[in-house]
């Protein structure tokens, strides 16, 4: 604390108002490093130029030094991907040490994104940020540079304001991968070990339940996918000539795909796993808006709308390698391929799940034909702990920021490298917050975020930092894995 900050007051309404006060102040610059750091094109994707993605890395390096951490590193790690060692994207590593009985939290986001598709789609140009309606549009507002910046910006706030002796530890790991798959982050969790233990982790990388209602994300689903490919031809031949006896492959190829779903649009592949989602208020018009879905469409899939997005699996086709319309010839297709894939259940198997898609794929191989299936990406689901010491003080936190009742809701998507963490620190308590909201569009062109809602995210994590700093550190044995009190004593920068 500097000797020209007065003290913080004791918890309590005066506290929590003053550190209103102290956030609301910074929000201004925080936005601006936002913007910064979205007009650099981070995009992880092999495709393009992984100079960004250093710079990316470069400019969170300074952003979190001149936030005031004491630590601040370029990290990378080695892996083995495909029976082939690779040298990770460069991710930003920061450290402020715990005081005596505090617990150390990690705050992980990640600073690569997306590609951004065709400029064509896009209102106002993707790595321009433009402010419009009171949102932030561009690539990276909100999926994840948003969680960088919040993290950030609650440290700007709160170091100055603790002495050493106050607060909690603070490791900050910001990824430059994980839109690729995080290839190397199991790796990078091992070579990096001890400077990222941790008693708590908050994962800045998924979303609120709308506009001005806080979420804590409890469920996400695992996943798996695939390339299917059905051949019924050693080369194309006259669709007239030859048309009739034998089916094209496109048409074996959607005669297949349609298997993987009953009559009602469950999923129809033995040996997935389904669950419920619990009491949630989510509503098939709630769903409709804030998919798209156009009007006339049926909603496919039997229980709530909730059980069908968190807690059962979903398969879809997202892309098909076929003859291009405008260059079709009158012949039949020999060969064409889809990716499949699947979302799993929490609690599901990924390799388990894997093989019960193979099997369903190769057995309902329609007339015949040869059916080959390439196995890709695998990823665990993740439940969390929600009785935790540190779910209550994030409940808390983010009530009294967003001034809502906080919703504890599951997510259908999938962050795989949180099966990573939970295996590395089986001890730490895991909070998956965030900064999206159902019209932030992420991935997608017209990315947004909701400026109101980052100003509320950046105070919601000063009062959780703060509040945690009341939740004492684990004593566990050295070496055992889960904590941070043990770890931090023994950490060496």
């Amino acid at each position: 604390m500097s000797q020209d900050t007065p003290p913080l007051p004791a918890a309590g309404p005066a506290r929590t108002e003053a550190l209103r006060e102290a956030c609301a102040a910074g929000v201004p610059a925080a936005r601006a490093d936002l913007e910064a750091l979205v007009r650099i094109p981070s995009v992880s994707a092999r495709a393009f130029d992984q100079a960004h993605v250093a710079a990316s890395a470069e400019a969170v390096a300074d952003l979190l030094r001149r936030a005031g951490l004491p630590e601040v590193g370029i990290r990378t790690a080695t892996a083995v991907v495909d029976g082939e060692e690779v040298r990770s994207a460069p991710a930003v590593v920061a450290h402020r040490p715990a005081p005596a009985g505090r617990p150390t939290v990690l705050l992980y986001a990640h600073h690569d994104v997306q590609p951004p598709g065709r400029d064509e789609e896009w209102t106002s140009p993707p790595f321009e940020p433009t402010e419009r309606d009171g949102r932030l549009f561009g690539r990276g507002t909100a999926d994840d540079k948003a969680g960088v910046v919040v993290h950030a910006n609650a440290l700007r706030t709160l170091l100055p304001l603790w002495g050493p002796e106050d607060g909690v530890g603070v490791t900050v790991f910001v990824e430059g991968e994980e839109e690729v798959g995080s290839p190397a982050f199991a790796a990078f969790l091992t070579e990096h070990r001890a400077d990222l233990a941790a008693d708590v982790i908050v994962v800045a990388d998924s979303g609120n339940w709308r506009v001005g209602v806080p979420a804590i994300t409890t469920t996400l689903r695992g996943l798996v996918d695939c390339v299917v490919t059905v051949s019924v031809l050693t080369h194309p031949v006259h669709s007239g000539v030859n048309g009739g006896p034998v089916l094209d492959a496109l048409t074996c190829l959607a005669r297949l795909l349609a298997t993987l779903h009953d009559e009602a649009g469950d999923v129809a592949v033995r040996g997935l796993l389904t669950g419920t989602a619990g009491e949630v208020d989510l509503t098939e018009a709630q769903y409709r808006a804030d998919a798209g879905v156009l009007d006339g469409v049926l909603l496919a899939g039997t229980g709530s709308v909730a059980d069908r997005l968190w807690a059962k699996p979903a398969i879809s086709v997202i892309g098909v390698d076929a003859t291009d319309v405008e260059r079709a010839s009158n012949t039949l297709v020999p060969s064409a391929r889809a990716k499949v894939s699947v979302r799993l259940a929490p609690g599901q198997d990924p390799a388990a799940a894997m093989t019960a898609l193979r099997r369903h794929l190769v057995a309902h191989a329609p007339f015949g034909a040869r059916v080959e299936v390439a196995e890709g990406e695998r990823g665990s689901s993740f439940s969390a702990d929600t009785s935790s010491p540190a779910h209550e003080v994030a409940r808390t936190a983010f009530e009294q920021a967003y001034g809502a009742p906080v919703v504890e809701m599951g997510m259908g998507g999938s962050i795989p490298f949180i099966a990573d963490l939970v295996a590395e620190h089986p001890a730490a308590s895991i909070l998956v917050t965030g900064v999206e909201d159902p019209d932030s569009r992420a991935h997608g062109p017209d990315e947004s975020l909701h400026l109101g809602d980052f100003e509320r995210a950046c105070f919601g994590e000063v009062l959780l930092l703060d509040g945690l700093a009341g939740v004492p550190a684990p004593v566990t044995a050295p070496g055992d894995g889960g904590s941070a009190g043990a770890a931090t004593g023994a950490r060496r920068s």
